[in-house]
């Protein structure tokens, strides 16, 4: 009699279980963020602060390049509460104004060469050579798409500023043309790439190199579009790449790198995603966690779109 009491309350005491716990997902608030590979670590740090502080609240986020994130906000019924691009033009030029209509800047970075101790030549690399290097035949560098990519479209601005740099015509074109193959994505598409040894260098944020654990050469100001005094000069270079629709182009301009966020209007927690981009703004809490891993807030910059 006694076994057939205990087996009948297990059932059911794994019923009010899965009961409670239904319960408890149905009251969890969900916030969407769709993000730049790059903050793939900054944006699971800050989520993870964000849910300690609020109770009740799960981040989910996906890491895209900020161009395929912004057309799968325009053109897919995906989900989007806050879209954290690399680039704050990608919301500019992709998003504003059918589907939203502000960014606020919130982080800086700078390109690098990115590599590993098993690099092919990587005890000899420098800022004088490191042309030289990544054009040699048994040498494999990438980098990413820039038509899905900000950083692919940096990669372009480098190529093409050490080509005036040099007074070398023709150098950006051979650049370019070369380890095509090795293009992804996006730009944290690469690192499995390179410490695989498949390649041995990539164009590439420097916070994702110091965020990995990875050697980078460090670029002068004039390469690493790091410098907004140097804005003027960066923008002596341009690369057209796809626009949000279909055969839709866009000429894009070098300029020292700014990040951007926004809160698309399809989001369905405004609430609660002006709370998470008000946390990402606090300088003690996600401002400080961008900082510590590699990212600079970014000062004295004029936005037209300002929330």
């Amino acid at each position: 009699m006694k076994k057939i009491l205990i087996y009948s309350v297990v059932p059911f005491l794994l019923f009010l279980s899965c009961q409670t716990e239904r319960k408890e997902r149905a009251e969890l608030q969900t916030l969407h963020v769709i993000h730049a590979g790059s903050l793939t670590l900054p944006v699971h740090e800050i989520s993870g602060a964000f849910e300690k502080e609020n109770p009740g609240v799960r981040v989910l986020s996906e890491a895209f390049g900020s161009k395929a994130g912004a057309r799968r906000i325009a053109n897919l019924e995906t989900p989007a509460d806050v879209f954290m691009s690399a680039d704050y033009m990608v919301i500019e030029n992709m998003l504003i104004p059918d589907h939203a209509s502000w960014y606020i800047p919130f982080a800086t970075n700078e390109m690098a060469i990115v590599y590993t101790k098993k690099s092919r030549y990587a005890d000899r690399i420098s800022v004088d050579n490191w042309v030289e290097i990544l054009m040699k035949d048994d040498v494999k560098f990438g980098r990413s798409n820039p038509d899905q990519d900000p950083c692919g479209v940096r990669s372009v601005f480098t190529i093409k500023l050490v080509e005036k740099m040099r007074g070398e015509p023709g150098l950006a074109e051979r650049m370019l043309a070369k380890d095509k193959d090795n293009i992804r994505p996006k730009e944290t598409d690469l690192i499995a790439l390179l410490e695989s040894n498949h390649i041995d260098y990539i164009f590439l944020y420097k916070s994702v190199a110091v965020q990995h654990g990875l050697e980078y050469l460090q670029l002068p100001d004039s390469l690493s579009m790091g410098s907004f005094a140097l804005n003027d000069w960066y923008r002596s270079v341009s690369v057209e790449t796809l626009g949000t629709k279909p055969g839709e182009t866009i000429v894009e301009y070098g300029e020292a790198m700014v990040y951007g966020l926004t809160i698309p209007h399809k989001t369905q927690n405004k609430e609660l995603a002006e709370k998470f981009v008000a946390f990402v703004m606090n300088e003690d809490k996600g401002q400080k966690i961008l900082k510590e891993l590699g990212q600079d807030p970014v000062d004295d910059f004029d936005n037209p779109y300002n929330y």
